[in-house]
């Protein structure tokens, strides 16, 4: 069992594990991962080895023993012959709820074998059913260990959680039929003083096979990877594999623009700069719903790792010590988002990699009604000079679609104006705080909000991104801060041209509206690229 005379005990194995990699990768983390019985396992090892910088994925974990339906299960088991050969499927299948509580009460009363399977024949008319199918999965003694070794487990994490300090991710799914994992999830969170939370809600107890579940996109994405003591966004970042290419982008089937050197308009990323650094410079549209179609064409098309300069709120803690709690969010840290501040600029730069970013920041993002392709960019001219610094090429691209998903119905104007709403507003911005603290104008009005918004059929992305504007060799003429200006109204009226196009373009597009599109692969195949307007 777990600490069984007859075997090394399960902790000491996995010790001697890790301390054997400590001493082969002193300065980097060690992971342990573990689901059910072996979260208890790595939990166990994390509150004896406080000193070991271990970093712990827990799945379901068996914490919950004492409160779940199986802990009612084994002391029937342990009174019932062999000869009946119960098996974990029928246990499961056939007691459950207050059936499962009648029966442990029963044999805590000390009542017969005959009058306790008497009662559940009484209770349960799906017993025979079962009698066909009782040494399918595992046989009786097998069982009985199993659940001892669960209960043993549990009890034994659970009066030592106080000394975890690991940092943990807690994976909690919202149907798993064994232990009541949601819950446990929340305990664990309040109790580990470096714990983080995902919720599955529509997975089972073992997690780690279902097909919606990723391990390496989940620890990517609640930014858990790193490769030394502390995280490092740009550094630790690794790129998509192909199973996280989001899937909508079949259906959204975005239209690609760009400008080659010599002026020419060409479909696809072709006039995208393969050699960094180069800044892609744009608009950014209600709830930057652009942004993973967008990462995803640069993958698919020219292999480029496309990092996007994100707002801090969604990389910081609340105050509760909650990061926004949501697999959608994660997102952001598998597509490469890095929380937006010089230092993280120049790191990207000095990589020589492909930036996206968004003046306008989420003050655009978080528009008003009426306010649909409207640049919101700061008086000062941020970026211009420090990608001068380091040669950088500038693309300045449009990109509409939005108004073909949804109108907003309540925006920031309106929810400002109802009281609870108002105080919800404040207390999360208060939370996360205010970016642009010293910018003057409009842009400077980043109160964190969600717009509401009426969903439409879906329509059609279209990404115009114009001519690369060099600045590779005017490092001393755009230090004057009247040319780096001029440069930066340049790039904001490239953009804004780019949109205008885009808006006039579409109108002649015969496959703007998914119907459309779906029609067109039906016919063509679902991986075919759908047409667009003539250029």
């Amino acid at each position: 069992m777990w600490t069984s005379n007859d075997s090394p005990c399960l902790i000491k194995l996995v010790e001697k594990t890790v301390r054997s990699e400590v001493k082969h990768s002193p300065n980097r983390p060690i992971y342990l991962v573990g689901e059910s019985l072996g979260a208890c396992i790595a939990l166990a090892v994390a509150s004896c080895n406080p000193d070991v910088d271990l970093v712990l994925i827990l799945a379901n974990p068996a914490t919950s023993f004492s409160k779940s339906q199986l802990q009612t299960v084994l002391p029937l088991l342990e009174v019932i012959p062999d000869h009946f050969h119960l098996s974990l499927r029928y246990v499961l299948s056939s007691m459950t709820g207050d059936l499962l509580k009648r029966v442990s009460g029963i044999l805590v009363r000390g009542q017969t074998l005959q009058e306790t399977v008497g009662g559940l024949c009484q209770d349960s008319v799906a017993l025979p059913l079962y009698l066909s199918v009782l040494t399918d999965i595992l046989p009786q003694e097998t069982l009985i260990w199993k659940l001892q070794m669960l209960k043993t487990a549990s009890t034994f994490v659970n009066a030592r959680l106080h000394a975890v300090e690991a940092q943990t991710l807690i994976l909690s799914s919202g149907r798993d039929q064994l232990l009541p994992s949601l819950e446990e999830g929340e305990r664990l969170f309040h109790a580990l003083p470096n714990g983080e939370i995902r919720r599955a809600g529509d997975s089972g107890h073992f997690l780690f096979l279902e097909d919606g579940i990723d391990l390496a996109s989940a620890i990517k994405g609640s930014y858990f990877y790193r490769r030394g003591k502390y995280l490092d966004c740009v550094s630790d970042y690794v790129p998509l594999a192909p199973s996280e290419f989001n899937k909508l982008n079949l259906i959204l089937s975005p239209v690609t623009l760009s400008t080659l050197e010599d002026g020419m308009i060409v479909r696809g990323l072709g006039g995208i700069p393969m050699e960094g650094p180069v800044l892609i410079v744009g608009y950014h549209m209600l709830l930057g719903i652009e942004l993973i179609p967008l990462v995803c064409q640069f993958f698919i098309q020219r292999k480029i790792v496309l990092r996007g300069m994100a707002h801090p709120m969604l990389f910081v803690k609340l105050k509760d010590g909650r990061l926004l709690d949501s697999f959608p969010f994660d997102q952001i840290g598998i597509f490469g988002g890095v929380p937006v501040s010089a230092v993280n600029f120049y790191k990207l730069l000095s990589l020589k990699s492909h930036i996206l970013l968004y003046p306008g920041g989420i003050r655009e993002a978080l528009h008003r009604k009426g306010e649909e392709y409207k640049l919101f960019w700061p008086e000062q001219s941020e970026f211009i000079r420090m990608a001068a610094r380091f040669g950088a090429k500038i693309v300045p691209f449009g990109v509409v679609g939005e108004d073909d998903f949804g109108d907003v119905l309540l925006d920031y104007d309106d929810q400002i104006k109802i009281p609870f709403m108002k105080s919800i507003i404040e207390e999360f911005t208060n939370s996360v705080g205010n970016l642009r603290t010293e910018t003057r104008g409009e842009v400077a009005n980043q109160d964190l909000h969600f717009p509401m918004f009426l969903p439409k059929v879906p329509g059609r992305f279209y990404y115009y991104f114009g001519k690369p504007i060099e600045t590779e060799g005017r490092k001393q003429e755009l230090r004057d801060k009247g040319k780096a200006h001029e440069l930066y109204l340049q790039v904001q009226d490239e953009i804004k041209k780019n949109i205008a196009f885009l808006k006039e373009k579409r109108e002649k597009d015969p496959y703007r509206s998914v119907l459309s599109r779906l029609a067109y692969q039906a016919a063509h195949g679902v991986t075919s690229e759908i047409p667009t307007f003539e250029i």
